[in-house]
């Protein structure tokens, strides 16, 4: 049986679970972020994956391949607009394992506008939860926080 029926903002029916999911941020997360996520800690078809907020949506802005590097990572966030990415990060342990593991990262630089910084920080925690298999979340408003020696202690 269908839920509830109630209008949204922009006068379309929609089921009310679906509305109040939605509306402590207000994004939507579309379903390919979580294809592609699924993707990515399954299958290991990408090396990261960066979203962006489009209107009201979480969508996909790029996906980086399994050869690409931390650095090729890192030059694909802009200098002056927020992101959350994913990065499937390998490593060595002190034991001489192999392991991964899957970061997630608010990037939100200083020189961003504030509102764009309001409505990745209010909308964040929800996106998360739709990521199921995250292992370490970090934020980042520069290059320096989210250094490769950074990552490498936030993994051990």
């Amino acid at each position: 049986m269908a839920g509830p029926i109630g209008i949204d903002l922009l006068g379309t029916y929609t089921k009310l679970e679906d509305t109040m999911a939605n509306s402590a941020s207000g994004m939507a997360v579309l379903d390919d972020c979580k294809l592609k996520f699924l993707e990515l800690k399954a299958k290991r078809n990408y090396r990261f994956i960066i979203f962006k907020i489009e209107g009201q949506e979480v969508v996909v802005e790029k996906l980086g391949s399994p050869a690409e590097s931390y650095e090729d990572f890192t030059a694909s966030l802009p200098a002056d607009e927020c992101r959350y990415a994913v990065f499937d990060f390998d490593f060595i342990t002190d034991e001489n394992c192999q392991k991964s593991k899957i970061f997630f990262i608010a990037w939100s630089p200083d020189t961003s506008r504030v509102r764009m910084k309001m409505v990745y920080a209010s909308s964040k925690d929800r996106f998360k939860r739709e990521l199921d298999g995250i292992q370490v979340e970090l934020q980042a408003t520069d290059p320096s926080e989210m250094s490769l020696d950074i990552v490498k202690s936030r993994a051990l």
